[in-house]
């Protein structure tokens, strides 16, 4: 069984896809009476008209989640026009560190992604609430970037985006790192089309798209969603796939006790590998300015 806490948009969403695609039964968890009773009736309906042989409960209960494989951690304040993901920080945290104790408390087995921002930061706040082993909190926010990049060089180079094969890693933030030297277009690599100031030019689109959705529908929720279900498929049916998320670092890229996203590998266990690039001089820079927000965050956190 796979447990959402938060039934919001991106949460219903995300158990949407994952039940769509027959991944396990699902259960929403939400505060907001009747908001995930009737996601599940929702939803439900849907299912039953594309044939979708998987349960779905709603409720206020998290004692619904107990023995959950996965739990999906969205709960918390969505991010507003004019707002970064770091100014979400004082007000998430305690709703983040609650529900992650509830999860804990019925799921004590289950691998927790965390999607709630500012996600690294909330990631960290979900390993220290929960004492799960690091490995088992992973959080959700490279696939959704790289979601963004592919998007970008689509558009910039005219190809199908099932031509490319791209890498971001860092920060999910305004310090995220497409890796374009990691990039490639049918196997043609990046760099050997695109020239120096051109590259710079789609990194920096990249990182400015979620503003843009942010300020035209208020939030981004479709992305998002397709990011969760795609790591609720590698635990779940533990496919130790490898994808870029936030995992938290042991001396890898010369960094210790912070979370941050890399490729690795997500299968049953949680992140059984991580993947460890070597960068350039100013890749790690920018990957080192994005450890060092992250850092600036988790010591601005309140008592938790």
């Amino acid at each position: 069984m796979i447990g959402f806490v938060g039934a919001g948009r991106v949460g219903a969403q995300a158990a949407l896809e994952v039940a769509s695609l027959g991944v396990d039964d699902v259960v929403l968890v939400d505060i907001v009476p009747g908001l995930a009773e009737g996601e599940e009736l929702d939803i439900s309906h849907k299912l039953s008209e594309t044939g979708v042989d998987v349960s779905v409960t709603g409720s206020s209960d998290y004692s619904n989640i107990r023995g959950a494989t996965v739990v999906v951690i969205t709960a918390g304040l969505a991010r507003k026009p004019g707002m970064t993901r770091m100014d979400l920080l004082g007000k998430n945290a305690g709703i983040v560190s609650s529900v992650a104790k509830e999860a804990a408390r019925y799921a004590p087995d289950a691998v927790l992604i965390t999607v709630t921002n500012p996600m690294d930061v909330m990631n960290y706040v979900v390993q220290r609430a929960t004492g799960f082993p690091k490995s088992r909190v992973v959080g959700m926010g490279g696939v959704l970037d790289l979601s963004r990049f592919k998007h970008v060089l689509s558009l910039k180079l005219g190809v199908s985006r099932s031509s490319i094969m791209a890498l971001v890693i860092g920060e999910h933030g305004e310090n995220m790192l497409p890796l374009a030297r990691y990039t490639s277009i049918g196997g043609v690599p990046l760099t050997s089309i695109l020239n120096e100031k051109e590259i710079e030019e789609t990194i920096q689109s990249t990182r400015q798209v979620a503003i843009d959705v942010i300020s035209k529908k208020g939030a981004t929720v479709d992305a998002p969603a397709n990011a969760i279900a795609r790591m609720v498929k590698a635990v779940a049916w533990d496919r130790r796939e490898v994808l870029p998320a936030s995992t938290f670092l042991d001396g890898r890229y010369g960094v210790e006790d912070v979370g941050i996203g890399v490729p690795l590998m997500l299968g049953a266990k949680g992140v059984e590998k991580v993947y460890e690039l070597e960068l350039d001089e100013k890749e790690r820079a920018q990957f080192m300015k994005g450890v060092e927000t992250i850092r600036e965050g988790v010591a601005a956190l309140p008592p938790l």
